[in-house]
């Protein structure tokens, strides 16, 4: 056998080995299917033979989750019961000592309500919201009755003192100045600008936020109206019994018409000073307490502090109602600047803070007042007009002087002009036209008014030299002022001009008046003479002539001395005018003539003066002399 021979023979049997072994695994195989055949069938046995335990396990779980819930609600229940205790307590105590704890109660009160609203099915539930509800009613009224004391308590009125360190130093009243001491027009101007003021805090910072947490609650649970009441109530009482701390009264028409006028002017300025401290200081406090009370209640806040207010505001502006329906008189024209002047002040700041919806009545009562004392001013000023024209005052002035008529005009004119731009501002609410030009009109007016008076009164004179020099003291006087003030601006220099001329001409009538009829009696003429040549006039003649003149010249001494021309430079300046004319002519004739008398009989009788003697006598006139002051 060969070496092939055997290999296959090996493979043979390894072959026939493998074909058993398959043999055999494929009855085990067939083994093991049939036992997992079996198990599968066991397995199912067993499902159905455990689903009913399944089913009870699955509901005591569910049971027992419910048992859960049940517990905790019920524990939640309790915990209601106890917070309606522990919030009755709370609540039986009163907001006082804790206002704080309080508001947190009475939150919880309405969550309990709340809750058990949302499970009625409770047999408890109708029982805790009744008795919840009650609590509430019962803190809503400790709840008002809380803000109604604690309003009280900062709602006293503010002292004088307080607010006047709350103005700016140059406006508050010093020790040397009466509260009702008339400034200057400017210098309150000049005060009022860049004037920082410090309004007060009106209620302590730490029980705003108290009073703020009140009226919340108050507003939440709809207690608006008692809201409303109280804070109107409690606070009108303070900002107008602060008012009539400071000296603000209501007073009428009547009121007013009864007053002396030194009283109602010092009354006038102290209201003046009233209403800036109201309006910048008070109202502007009182509005900043509310903004804060009321914050997150904007519709509510402005109605509040408007009628909190109201009562003051009508007093304040009662006073400035009754000036400008009172009788109009020409002294009242400034007093009526002053106060339409600080209406004008504060109106820009009243209308901010008076703003909303609720303050338009306020702000058209402010604009209303404003507008009626520029109409009462404004109609003063035609009265005024009228009242110089037709002044019939008696009172004469029987040496010539300056009439107080003029003096008086004068001045008011020229305080007239302190108000220059209360005047434009005034002109502009009802014209159109340029104020400037409306200021110059009205001042020409005035003094074409007086101009017609003067010449009425120039008229009362018998001597009608004094009459002249009546019209030339006066023009003089008024022509003068008008160059050293602000009125020359707007009357301008031809208006200076032309009255400087009419002064010269009066001058020029007096001296022709007075001076002409005795310079006649130092005027010779005679036929082909030379001026130098005494042939033709006889002694007696001359003698006449010095004897008319020497009496003609002692009268007028005697009454002239008696007139007066108050102007040093005008007095001398007319002297002057006078030497220059009656001393050369005096000098002539005397040079001429008094040969002829001198050579004869008491040559004194009839040349009584010296040139040097009229040149002292001239010296007297003018000076408003008394006949008492003549005789020593």
């Amino acid at each position: 056998m060969g070496f092939d021979d055997l290999t296959m023979e090996t493979l043979r049997d390894r072959a026939a080995t493998m074909k058993d072994c398959l043999a055999r695994s494929q009855v085990i195989t067939d083994s093991m299917t049939s036992i997992l055949g079996s198990f599968d069938l066991r397995l199912s046995a067993l499902e159905t033979a455990m689903r009913p335990t399944q089913i009870k396990t699955h509901s005591m779980r569910r049971a027992h989750e419910n048992i859960d819930k049940t517990l905790k609600f019920a524990d939640a229940v309790l915990v209601q019961f106890d917070l309606v205790k522990q919030a009755e307590t709370v609540i039986m105590r009163g907001p006082h000592e804790d206002l704080e704890s309080y508001l947190e109660a009475v939150n919880q009160l309405k969550n309990i309500v709340r809750f058990f609203s949302t499970n009625k099915n409770l047999k408890s539930s109708v029982g805790v919201i009744t008795q919840a509800t009650t609590l509430l009613q019962r803190s809503s009224f400790m709840l008002e009755e809380e803000f109604r004391q604690l309003l009280y308590a900062c709602s006293k009125p503010v002292e004088p003192d307080r607010l006047f360190d709350c103005l700016p130093s140059s406006l508050r009243p010093s020790t040397n100045q009466g509260e009702g001491a008339k400034k200057h027009p400017a210098d309150h101007n000049k005060s009022s600008e860049n004037a920082v003021y410090s309004p007060p805090t009106l209620i302590p910072a730490k029980l705003v936020p108290l009073l703020h947490d009140l009226a919340q609650q108050m507003f939440q649970t709809g207690q608006q109206q008692q809201v409303f009441i109280i804070y109107k109530e409690q606070r009108s009482l303070c900002i107008e019994g602060s008012l009539k701390k400071l000296g603000v009264e209501k007073l009428g028409k009547d009121d007013i018409q009864r007053m002396q006028w030194e009283v109602l002017e010092a009354k006038i300025g102290n209201w003046i000073h009233f209403v800036r401290i109201a309006v910048k200081l008070l109202f502007a406090a009182e509005r900043k307490v509310s903004d804060q009370v009321f914050e997150g209640m904007e519709s509510f806040m402005d109605q509040c502090f408007v009628e909190a207010t109201a009562s003051s505001v009508s007093l304040l502006l009662s006073f400035g109602e009754a000036i400008a329906k009172s009788k109009r008189s020409p002294e009242k024209l400034f007093v009526l600047l002053d106060m339409y002047e600080i209406m004008k002040e504060v109106e820009p700041e009243f209308n901010t803070i008076y703003s909303s919806i609720s303050g338009a009545e306020m702000r058209e009562s402010v604009s209303a007042l404003t507008k009626r004392l520029a109409e009462t001013a404004q109609e003063t000023f035609v009265d005024f007009e009228e009242a110089v024209e037709k002044d019939a005052t008696k009172t004469a002035v029987l040496d010539g002087t300056v009439h107080p008529l003029t003096s008086y005009v004068i001045n008011y004119v020229k305080f007239l002009f302190d108000y220059q731009s209360t005047l434009k501002q005034l002109f502009q609410e009802f014209h159109e036209s340029d104020p400037d030009a409306q200021l110059a009109k009205v001042t020409t007016r005035i003094m074409q008014a007086l101009q017609t008076n003067l010449d009425g009164k120039s008229k009362q004179y018998k001597d009608q030299a004094l009459t002249q020099l009546f019209m030339m003291n006066n023009i003089h006087y008024t022509v003068r002022s008008v160059r050293r003030s602000e009125a020359k601006d707007m009357l301008g220099d031809d208006w200076v001009q032309i009255h400087r001329r009419v002064v010269q001409q009066h001058a020029n009538q007096y001296k022709r008046i007075s001076w002409s009829k005795i310079l006649q009696c130092l005027t010779v003429h005679v036929a082909g003479g030379d001026g130098t040549s005494t042939a033709g006039v006889s002694r007696a003649t001359v003698k006449e002539r010095f004897k008319t003149f020497n009496t003609q010249f002692e009268e007028l001494h005697q009454r002239q001395s008696q007139w007066s021309v108050p102007d040093s430079e005008l007095r001398e300046s007319l002297r002057l005018a006078v030497a220059e004319v009656l001393l050369p002519a005096y000098r002539s004739y005397k040079k001429r003539f008094g040969p002829m008398i001198e050579g004869g009989k008491n040559p004194s009788k009839y040349i009584r003066f010296q040139p040097e003697d009229l040149e002292r006598m001239l010296a007297e006139f003018f000076e408003g002399k008394t006949a008492n002051d003549q005789k020593r």
